[in-house]
């Protein structure tokens, strides 16, 4: 019975998301490339808020993040706290220049469109280097979100991984390839509201149970050194290292980009900011209660699922269970939607096409990009070797922060910056965090590293440090150098500088 009642909260849930793509579909059939990559810039603080963090807080923050908790200990919370000063920072202090800076640039609706409208470049170098990276970094990050279906749907009603993988794609693909960023938004609202309510009951239930029961008797399972949040420098670098993604993750400062004026954004940053941290702390709640309740499990990805399930009646864990599939819809289709838009706005329309597709035959190119990614990343996501839900989120974070984040920022805060110094820091991120997470993290199923002059440092000093550090740091670096030591960007493009940072429409 419980099997039935779960299945049936799922696929009303799924019919409910295919609901709201069919919706916007119709709504807005004829609705332009604007209004389909960025919704018309009519986005309000709450779905604005709401979808940001959600897009953001995949099925990792329900299945990887506490997993780490419950195998590592308290250590692995420093990535909470790091995720947490990113988002609020970003906000604050990036949200506001960059919706005004990308009205000014031509009304840029992309990350790429932005940077080459920012710096008035005539060269295609910036939106095809970017767009390589998206559909490099996005394939990966959508791949964890299907293995996480996978996980869902063969842990709870015993259906094959690979199956529950399409499956999920076919939804998430429909009411994305239909609704664009407005239906993604929408979706994106309810799951994120789902799924703050799912990780505050589990963890309170539990400790409720814990205390009625007296369930301190799996404390003693604890590995030594569990409390432990010092235990190791890299850890805490690393950890802290996660905020510094948001500077550069595409996905989500499109919501900034898409709001509709800036008092609206200053009620997203109370709204979101205020989500976000009561996520990431319930999550590593989850992953600490969970290990209390629970003791030894063999997947440690399924804590909050077995947590779930232990803890209530099959419809309510139906309900509750439905946030990882809400947190695994909610991130793919933002990362669909915005590897599409830079596939179409970024390649499609200024180089394939020299600038002669309609706004139509743009929507459908986007669309095909959205098909592709889909079915490439379920096929990585079906094999076994592909890596943890953690581990393929934490690969493509890294990417997106160690290339974009600096050079947004310095897009945003220095009026010197020019061309040259953007597409050399973007360039050198991504290369050294590849780099790194190659030479020092990566190693092979049977533990083996890349080579036997590399094994030494892999397992040294800086094996095990975040890729995004160093990535980030040489990005800053060489982008600052490189401008320093080319020709200062023209009086044009220091006047769209100034009239972003003075643009108004309060």
């Amino acid at each position: 019975m419980k099997f039935n009642l779960e299945l049936v909260v799922f696929v009303v849930y799924l019919f409910f998301m295919l609901g709201i793509g069919f919706f916007f579909f119709f709504k807005d059939k004829n609705g332009s490339e604007k209004s389909y990559f960025l919704g018309g810039r009519e986005m309000g603080p709450w779905v604005s808020a709401l979808s940001a963090g959600a897009s953001d807080m995949s099925a990792w923050v329900l299945m990887g993040l506490p997993a780490s908790i419950y195998l590592y200990g308290i250590g692995q919370a420093w990535i909470a706290i790091g995720l947490a000063i990113g988002y609020a920072l970003s906000w604050i202090f990036e949200a506001p220049r960059l919706r005004k800076f990308t009205i000014v640039c031509n009304d840029s609706i992309t990350l790429p469109q932005y940077l080459t409208n920012r710096f008035l470049s005539k060269s295609g170098a910036v939106r095809v280097i970017c767009a390589v990276i998206f559909l490099i970094a996005y394939t990966v990050y959508a791949a964890s979100s299907m293995k996480a279906c996978g996980t869902l749907f063969n842990t709870v009603l015993g259906i094959d991984p690979s199956k529950a993988m399409y499956l999920a794609a076919v939804v998430i693909l429909i009411y994305t390839f239909l609704g664009g960023f407005k239906a993604v938004c929408w979706t994106d609202f309810f799951q994120g509201m789902l799924m703050l309510a799912a990780l505050l009951a589990a963890p309170i239930f539990a400790v409720f149970v814990m205390k009625n029961n007296g369930g301190s008797e799996t404390v003693t399972q604890l590995p030594d050194g569990y409390w432990n949040a010092f235990s190791s420098w890299k850890d805490v670098a690393s950890g802290l290292g996660w905020g510094l993604g948001y500077f550069g993750m595409p996905h989500i400062i499109v919501r900034f980009m898409s709001l509709e004026s800036d008092k609206s954004l200053k009620k997203s940053a109370k709204i979101g900011i205020t989500w976000n941290v009561l996520i990431v702390i319930f999550s590593v709640a989850a992953g600490c209660v969970g290990h209390l309740l629970l003791g030894e499990i063999a997947d440690s990805s399924t804590v909050f699922i077995q947590m779930t399930r232990f803890l209530f009646p099959a419809i309510i864990s139906g309900i509750v269970l439905t946030a990882i599939l809400a947190a695994s819809m909610s991130t793919a289709d933002s990362q669909l939607l915005a590897s599409s838009s830079a596939f179409a706005s970024d390649l499609y329309k200024p180089i394939i096409r020299k600038n002669k597709a309609s706004d139509k035959e743009m929507l459908w190119a986007g669309r095909f990009v959205v098909l592709a990614i889909s079915v490439v990343a379920v096929i990585i996501a079906s094999n076994p070797n592909s890596g943890t839900i953690m581990g393929l989120v934490e690969n493509a974070w890294g990417l997106f922060g160690a290339a974009f984040s600096s050079v947004i920022l310095l897009s945003l805060f220095w009026k010197r910056f020019n061309i040259a110094g953007a597409i050399s820091g973007i360039v050198t991120g991504a290369v050294v965090d590849i780099a790194w997470l190659l030479m020092f993290n990566y190693s092979f199923a049977d533990g083996s590293h890349l080579g036997a002059l590399v094994a030494p440092l892999h397992d040294g000093a800086l094996g095990g440090l975040y890729e995004i550090i160093p990535g980030f740091i040489a990005s800053l670096i060489v982008a600052v150098v490189v401008t320093l030591l080319t020709k200062a960007p023209s009086e044009d493009v220091e006047k769209i500088f100034d009239d972003a940072v003075n643009f108004s429409d309060k």
